[in-house]
């Protein structure tokens, strides 16, 4: 992956220490620090009016819709019994604890009820814009790009609605993300740590190169891809990306460094701390997790192994809980597997994978019609999961476009962009009997942002092109941004709910898949 993530002509160890200190370090920072931070914050609060308004609806007569039908009780179950479910007779307990224990806070401060069980999903949902701004304006150098990045985030109609819904995938989302912009401070400070070892002249006294010390911002993205791992398994496509990014990274830091031997010195100086942080802390997170359960007496599958009177025969040495837990997840697992799709009876709104990148296939959370104060004698309220398709339908070129730039023009942030899009898509492809939904691509969303906005950033182009160049640039990225801005107003009344004329709801399906 390194030869893909640096240029051939950063590789020359032989060029002056300065030299090699600048492509380490390559572009700064913006200077703007303040605007920075007043462009993140003015975004992220118009991202929480979005995300809160009106938050307590729609509901199924005052009962969760959709899949909100799985969690939320076992959310009450959990806020009931300080953090486990034991619901022994309710047997669809088949995903980690964490995101349910999120839930089950906003149930804790608001009651049973709408605001309830979304209130955490809309704090998540509110913090990837944060966290999306502030990732494009590392990868860019850019404010402006940043704040770009976060109006296309709040826009987005998949992370929009998802942020509004009791479910499990903004939690991946808002984790996976932490994790990706954690491996990016990391990035820039073990870049930075080279650098001075090389101004100093001691970055290739050994073959090998230096050792980095303990780097803290890799250890935390241990720990947010141990909450992602909690909130669901898939949890563990991540941890295998983003070990292999974090690799990349390293590799290609040390090449630039004038570094001899980068490869083999990566694996003798980074490979095993960043298993540690990549692998064993995620694991140990996990484990964590599960806090309640282990505390508890009557949790569900609590004591398996013991009742079901199984042999552990050589698992004997592992205490009885873990294997408890072991046996409990192979059930889920089995559940998981034996997930298929029944050929004479699909579920009506399941997607494939291959359908995602463009939101072929939307869902359907909530419907309902009759009387109403639409201004028409029958008003129609719905929800439906829907990607932007100012933003999802280019999806293809962005990704065609991006291999093209880390493949032939060795551009690394479309490398890092591009791996944490695809772990949220290609593991999918494992199994494609699975029953399988368009939520499932909730995590991709942020990534597509950031694609797009490192296209725009090229479209804008340099401020060295000349004013006519930069000029033009501008007003192609200005009309587009509208655009977006534009779609996701018109999508607005079916990502919220409100009552609609028959005509306006036609006219808000533009694709017969999405009927």
């Amino acid at each position: 992956m390194t030869a893909l993530l640096t240029r051939p002509d950063q590789v020359d160890h032989l060029r002056p220490p300065t030299d090699r200190a600048a492509t380490l370090l390559g572009r700064p920072m913006p200077a703007d620090r303040l605007r920075g931070w007043v462009v993140t914050i003015v975004l992220t609060l118009v991202a929480a009016v979005t995300r809160f308004q009106s938050l307590g609806s729609p509901t199924d007569k005052g009962t969760p819709v959709f899949d909100e039908k799985h969690y939320v009780p076992q959310a009450w179950q959990m806020l009931r019994n300080g953090g486990f479910e034991d619901n022994a007779g309710y047997e669809l307990v088949v995903h980690p604890p964490l995101a349910k224990q999120l839930i089950a806070l906003g149930e804790w401060m608001f009651g049973y009820n709408g605001w309830g069980w979304r209130f955490s999903a809309a704090v998540a949902g509110t913090i990837i814009v944060l966290l999306t701004i502030r990732i494009a304006r590392r990868l860019t150098r850019s404010t402006l790009l940043g704040g770009i990045a976060g109006i296309l985030v709040i826009c987005d109609g998949v992370l929009f609605l998802q942020a509004r819904m009791g479910m499990l995938d903004i939690f991946i989302a808002v984790f996976a993300l932490s994790a990706f912009a954690c491996l990016l401070c990391d990035r820039d400070q073990v870049r930075q740590r080279l650098a001075v070892a090389v101004t100093e002249g001691w970055a290739d006294e050994s073959p090998w190169g230096p050792r980095l010390g303990f780097r803290w911002w890799r250890f935390a993205a241990g720990v947010c891809l141990g909450l992602t791992f909690a909130v669901k398994w898939s949890g563990l496509y991540y941890m295998a990306f983003f070990g292999l990014l974090c690799v990349g990274f390293d590799v290609a830091a040390r090449r630039a460094a004038g570094v001899p031997r980068p490869w083999v010195g990566t694996l003798r100086r980074d490979v095993l701390p960043a298993l540690w942080a990549i692998i064993a802390i995620p694991a140990l997170m996990y484990l964590a997790s599960w806090w309640a359960w282990f505390a508890s007496e009557s949790a569900t599958d609590r004591h398996y192994t013991e009742l079901q009177g199984i042999d552990p025969g050589f698992w004997r040495w592992v205490p009885p809980a873990l294997r408890s837990l072991g046996d409990y997840s192979m059930n889920v697992l089995h559940f998981h597997e034996s997930l298929v799709t029944p050929k004479d009876d699909p579920h009506p709104w399941e997607s494939k994978p291959w359908t995602w990148p463009m939101g072929l296939r939307p869902m359907l959370y909530y419907y309902e019609s009759g009387n109403g104060t639409c201004g028409a004698s029958d008003c129609i309220r719905a929800t439906m999961l829907i990607g932007t398709p100012a933003t999802w339908w280019l999806a293809i070129p962005m990704l065609g476009w991006g291999l093209w730039r880390w493949l032939f023009r060795f551009d690394w942030r479309y490398a890092a962009v591009l791996v944490g899009y695809f772990a949220g898509f290609l593991p999918w492809f494992t199994n494609i009997d699975r029953q399988m939904y368009f939520f499932y691509a909730t995590p991709m969303a942020p990534f597509l942002a950031l694609g797009l906005t490192l296209a725009l950033g090229q479209t804008l182009g340099s401020a060295r092109r000349g004013f006519e160049r930069r000029g033009t640039g501008l007003l192609v990225v200005a009309l587009y941004v509208g655009l977006v801005v534009a779609n996701f107003a018109w999508l607005w009344p079916i990502l919220n709910g409100d009552p609609i004329s028959n005509a306006r709801w036609q006219a808000e399906l533009w694709l017969p898949s999405w009927r």
